[in-house]
């Protein structure tokens, strides 16, 4: 893969628009960090910070700020005859995707645009190995299909940040009276309006959060399952075991065998 060019933390004013038609092989990830209008096949639509968009090179990019500015992180690279991207299955592309490690992301990209800039003898592996990396974060993303739809309901936009800071915290006590509560809505109405954004009850998506985190700490740390059992929040770790297998489909000591 080649680097054409990239943006890391770029500020766009309210009245300005990106436009630009791809040549043949070129992609481009684009991660906003405020609220945006995207148009998708000339249909416009706005969306939240922490959505993540592939482009392929069949699809125009349009995109612009929703307020007084837009901030986003981006990379336009060419696949050339690069095997990573048929590889990962996975990727989506040309629809918004709701991430829920924005900041790891954004930090790799960050990383990305560093190394770019370099003058370091190890630049070029360097820059592949971030790269993947960030796709392989994508397809992540991408096979969890969350993406982002846009609702008319006033307290959207808190919906999407309440399962943001979930994700974010997966070891805090979440249950629905402190989600309600954190959204300022009835038990009952949070459970019915959760379920009707993101497809999920909200207690199974905190699970899910802490299966997430889980599954990183077991391959990226050397942390026993008690102590990865602990940092998700979980005060048994038997009943860690039990609802790691059970979504995962192995235990926690194989699944990290298995990495």
């Amino acid at each position: 893969m080649d680097i054409l060019s990239l943006g890391c933390g770029s500020v766009y004013g309210r009245d300005y628009r990106f436009c630009h038609k791809p040549e043949s092989g070129e992609y481009m990830l684009l991660l906003t960090r405020s609220r945006a209008v995207i148009s998708f096949g000339g249909i416009e639509g706005t969306f939240p910070e922490g959505t993540m968009v592939l482009f392929d090179d069949s699809m125009d990019r349009e995109y612009s700020a929703e307020g007084e500015a837009l901030i986003c992180d981006w990379i336009c690279f060419s696949a050339g005859n690069d095997s990573e991207l048929t590889e990962l299955t996975e990727l989506v592309y040309n629809r918004p995707l709701k991430v829920s490690d924005m900041e790891f992301i954004s930090g790799l990209i960050r990383n990305i645009s560093a190394e770019f800039y370099s003058l370091s003898s190890r630049r070029t592996k360097m820059l592949d190995s971030l790269m993947r990396m960030l796709l392989i974060k994508a397809a992540d993303s991408s096979g969890r299909r969350d993406t982002v739809q846009q609702s008319a309901d006033p307290h959207y936009s808190s919906l999407v940040d309440l399962r943001a800071k979930i994700y974010r915290n997966p070891q805090l006590k979440w249950n629905v009276d402190t989600m309600a509560a954190d959204v300022n809505m009835s038990r009952s109405y949070l459970q019915h309006i959760y379920r009707e954004v993101f497809g999920v009850s909200c207690i199974s998506d905190v699970i899910s959060s802490k299966i997430e985190k889980a599954k990183e700490l077991l391959t990226e740390t050397s942390c026993t399952v008690s102590q990865v059992a602990f940092m998700c929040g979980y005060d048994n770790e038997e009943h860690f075991m039990r609802q790691f297998k059970k979504l995962v489909g192995m235990t926690p000591t194989r699944y990290r065998r298995s990495k």
